[in-house]
């Protein structure tokens, strides 16, 4: 059974922390991410306290914006948990959800942290990246890091490390065929697949028109 208190506790928490945060990573991004996870996890059998806690805590402090450093996030999370007096074994799954969520966390072969659980948080998430919400995002992210919008003289990188991800300043329309793509076949969920596909045709639509605009086409 999920604590409602709780819960609500940790949204007033998060709406706090993430005051004044980037538009493609406030509170409405993890608000998207939480009735996602709601969603997705109708169809599968998982811990509900669980994915909503992960859901709503794993952007608490993303690493993009704290300089790199992937360990504040779970620590500013474990922290709440435990003043909230959640049981050990919740904190320690909803920390591991968090260290784990991550596009660049599963990039190169190593052995990560692998459960239901985070299946349906990290596919919620990754719906948030797709569609029009996504293209939304992109383009308000590259906006906040002065990027420019296409250059065609930079192609995709599509074969990178971990550490170029991250350090990566290409131009946001890269950003699709980099990242945004590829997530509909990693999807980890029956729910999440369905609708990850709905959404990556619409972002398909979207590059369509916007090179035909590019090129002078329309």
């Amino acid at each position: 059974m999920v604590d409602l208190a709780l819960i609500e506790a940790t949204k007033t928490f998060v709406k706090k922390e993430l005051a004044g945060a980037e538009g493609g990573h406030d509170w409405f991004h993890i608000e998207r991410v939480y009735k996602n996870a709601i969603l997705i996890a109708k169809n599968e059998k998982v811990d509900q306290l669980t994915v909503s806690l992960g859901a709503l805590l794993h952007d608490i402090a993303d690493s993009k914006f704290h300089n790199g450093d992937s360990t504040i996030g779970p620590r500013v999370a474990a922290a709440f948990l435990i003043k909230q007096n959640v049981d050990s074994s919740i904190i320690n799954h909803v920390v591991k959800i968090i260290e784990n969520i991550s596009y660049s966390s599963n990039i190169g072969n190593r052995d990560v942290f692998k459960s239901i659980e985070l299946d349906v948080v990290q596919d919620a998430d990754r719906l948030d990246a797709l569609g029009a919400i996504g293209i939304a995002r992109t383009i308000n992210y590259g906006g906040f890091k002065n990027r420019t919008i296409y250059n065609p003289d930079i192609k995709p990188n599509l074969n990178m490390t971990k550490a170029e991800y991250k350090a990566s300043t290409a131009p946001t329309i890269n950003h699709f065929y980099e990242k945004l793509l590829l997530l509909k076949d990693k999807m980890n969920t029956k729910t999440g697949k369905k609708i990850a596909s709905q959404r990556h045709d619409f972002m398909l639509l979207y590059l369509k028109q916007f090179f035909a605009e590019w090129n002078g086409e329309k």
